[in-house]
């Protein structure tokens, strides 16, 4: 086992990795085991089968303990063999994929969960493409092979095929389902049996019985130790084996399997995590109007915002913005500036363990830190000492669903401008206000974003809201030179709106709309995302 050096710097001991999935891989329930083996937390509340019982730690909205999903990110923090790891949970709901992009651009690595009945699905495509856009280095791990399984060879070619990583399996599997046995470590000749009871302790390692040894009679049958045997062989024969540069630049992934809800294998992955994935990188930051690259070795505190959570604590109104830090050592009671010049004191920073928080003296270049503000900071905003540095890559999609805000009580419109300009600042959704009309348009990537917000209003504001059909489809942010926009505006007057930011959004009825007005207005660009920032 590699360990840190004692004499790194502490930026070096950073660790922040996502854990990527289609629904229903079993993200949450690994992310508990996770903490669990790091000796995080004692008891995990696994998702089960229904009712009150269904609770996890890291799911902490009312909404998502109902409902038995992650539909916010959540950011955890915690020790391991010398190293600090920030685990970030993303979303599993394709309804969220905003939230899970913007997760994702404060990872320096990811976890690939696959099931191991259906292999690669589409969610877990799409993430991988935002991850190899972002050259983010991915971890696999096949869960559920306790329950019945494809054939490992055909789930390492369906993620070569798929996604076009090669694929460097760390162990092999005995079986599955009701003959799942354990799984090979290829690089020691250990096996490691699974204990169907699943109460192990996940904080302690698996016992190990060499697979040469005499021991090993006691848990295989001497068939189930040839066809382990023959199947690790054509795994090395197929596979190549794992390549630490072919991994960090994203052409290479090694695979872990096991049982999550078991807490089998889980223990492995996080030894595998501390050997493998990259620490800090440098990150590309506007500086002057010129491209830099802010190593995490610098000296000047930067970072940026990617998530923005209101209410986490609903007895006190808390709104807290998520930041990365790209570099520099953070002390308590710091100022910094926005990029637009705002200036705040970080005088209560804090580190988070789902809903729970520590205040935190000092952070560094890796760490995700919260900093409570009231509105200063929104999702995509950059923090430094100067004040001159912007990082981008935040960006926000065009909606493909629109919806008309309506109060129950129209007295408390005021209530309801403060509680949708909230909810779209942290990015649950977005928020155009019509040049002409006074109600809101809301718009989301999902149905279930929009279910959110409705409960999220009603919890958090006291709000009844209808969010009903609004006479448009879909959105555009334009850009142009001031008279050509200002001309297409007056021909479009009540299909005209602007954003959280003020800038120009046409709101159209039809994607064949937006497509006719881009050919009638040649000089004013119609943009499917826009670059978020204050």
């Amino acid at each position: 086992m590699t360990a840190i050096d004692p004499a790194a710097p502490e930026w070096a001991r950073r660790r922040s990795f996502a854990i990527i999935s289609h629904p229903d891989a079993g993200k949450t329930t690994l992310t508990e085991t996770l903490l669990l083996s790091a000796g995080a937390i004692r008891l995990a509340g696994q998702v089960r089968a229904r009712g009150e019982n269904r609770r996890t730690q890291s799911d902490w909205m009312k909404i998502e303990q109902e409902r038995g999903i992650s539909v916010s990110a959540s950011v955890m923090t915690f020790e391991h063999r010398g190293l600090l790891f920030n685990l970030l949970d993303t979303p599993g709901h394709e309804d969220f994929s905003e939230d899970t992009y913007r997760t994702l651009t404060a990872a320096d690595s990811a976890i690939m969960v696959l099931d191991a009945a259906k292999g690669v699905e589409p969610r877990t495509l799409k993430l991988v493409e935002v991850c190899r856009l972002r050259d983010i280095p991915i971890v696999t791990f096949i869960n559920k092979m306790d329950r019945e399984a494809l054939d490992p060879v055909d789930l390492l070619e369906d993620i070569q095929e798929k996604l076009a990583l090669d694929t460097a399996p760390m162990q092999w599997p005995c079986g599955s389902g009701n003959r799942f046995k354990g799984v090979l470590d290829i690089a020691t000749n250990d096996f490691l049996p699974y204990q169907k009871t699943g109460e192990t302790d996940p904080s302690e390692p698996n016992p190990r019985i060499a697979l040469d040894g005499n021991s090993i009679s006691q848990v295989l049958s001497e068939e189930e130790v040839a066809e382990l045997q023959e199947g690790a062989e054509v795994a090395q024969e197929l596979c190549p084996p794992f390549n630490a540069q072919s991994f960090l630049e994203g052409h290479l992934t090694p695979v872990f399997f096991g049982s999550a809800l078991r807490h089998f294998g889980v223990r492995e992955l996080l030894e595998g995590l501390a050997d493998k994935i990259p620490g800090p990188a440098p990150i590309e930051a506007i500086a002057n109007n010129q491209t830099i690259e802010v190593e995490p070795s610098g000296k000047e505190v930067a970072g940026f915002v990617f998530k923005v959570q209101a209410n986490m604590d609903p007895n006190h109104r808390d709104r807290v913005a998520f930041v990365r830090l790209c570099s520099g050592k953070f002390r308590r009671g710091m100022k910094l500036k926005t990029e637009a010049g705002k200036q705040l004191t970080v005088s209560s920073p804090i580190l988070f363990f789902a809903q729970d928080r520590e205040i935190a003296d000092e952070a560094w270049a890796g760490d995700v830190m919260g900093v409570p503000n009231h509105g200063t900071l929104r999702v995509g905003d950059s923090l430094s000492e100067s004040g001159k540095l912007r990082f981008s890559g935040i960006p926000n999609f065009a909606p493909e669903i629109l919806r008309r805000a309506r109060l129950a009580d129209p007295l408390k419109a005021k209530h309801l401008k403060k509680a949708l300009e909230s909810l779209a600042e942290e990015g649950v959704t977005q928020l155009f206000r019509p040049i002409m009309g006074g109600d809101f348009i809301v718009g989301a990537v999902g149905a279930l974003q929009i279910d959110v917000m409705r409960e999220r209003v009603a919890a958090e504001y006291g709000l009844e809201v209808d969010f009903e059909a609004a006479p448009y489809e879909t959105a555009r942010w334009i850009t142009g030179d001031r008279d050509k926009l200002e001309a297409f505006a007056d021909r479009h007057k009540s299909a005209m709106a602007e954003d959280i930011n003020g800038d120009p959004v046409f709101l159209a009825k039809s994607a064949w709309e937006v497509s006719y007005s881009e050919e009638k207005f040649p000089d004013v660009k119609f943009h499917r995302a826009k670059e978020r920032s204050a």
